[in-house]
């Protein structure tokens, strides 16, 4: 039997000419002029996407993040906001951290971001997990992200 995926965009705010692939699961955040969403893309509340930015296939925008103008989000791109710093998850949306991703940011395919700041113009490699914030114009790789060298 053939099961039907169906998307759900709910209380989204767009900005104009928006591109979205279906299926997506976007609820209560922001999206940019110029974006473009791909399919299996989910981006939870109070995330907001900026102008001209393009967010790959099977990415997860969680609660708490900020993508600002004019980056790049690969494929299967993980955003996380909750370390499970008290060993249990957090349930009080009020004490998940926040992300800041600065204009111009590259993002390499199946990446994890853990709650930082990072510069805008940065360039993440592919499968990269970034731990600390990053400073701007630089390229970063590896698991622990490291810097690789300065733009």
């Amino acid at each position: 039997m053939l099961k039907k995926i169906k998307s759900r965009i709910i209380n989204v705010k767009f900005g104009k000419n928006v591109t979205i692939i279906e299926p997506v699961n976007l609820y209560n955040c922001f999206i940019g002029d110029n974006s473009f969403i791909g399919p299996f893309v989910e981006i939870q509340k109070n995330a907001f996407i900026g102008k001209n930015t393009r967010i790959q296939s099977h990415s997860f925008i969680c609660e708490g993040v900020t993508i600002s103008d004019e980056c790049f989000i690969g494929h299967g791109v993980m955003f996380v906001n909750d370390l499970f710093k008290s060993n249990k998850i957090e349930k009080n949306s009020l004490l998940f951290l926040k992300t800041y991703v600065g204009k111009k940011t590259l993002i390499g395919s199946n990446s994890t971001i853990l709650p930082v700041n990072i510069g805008a113009g940065v360039t993440i490699g592919a499968g990269s997990v970034v731990t600390k914030n990053l400073i701007k114009n630089t390229i970063y790789c590896g698991n622990p992200a490291k810097k690789l060298k300065t733009i």
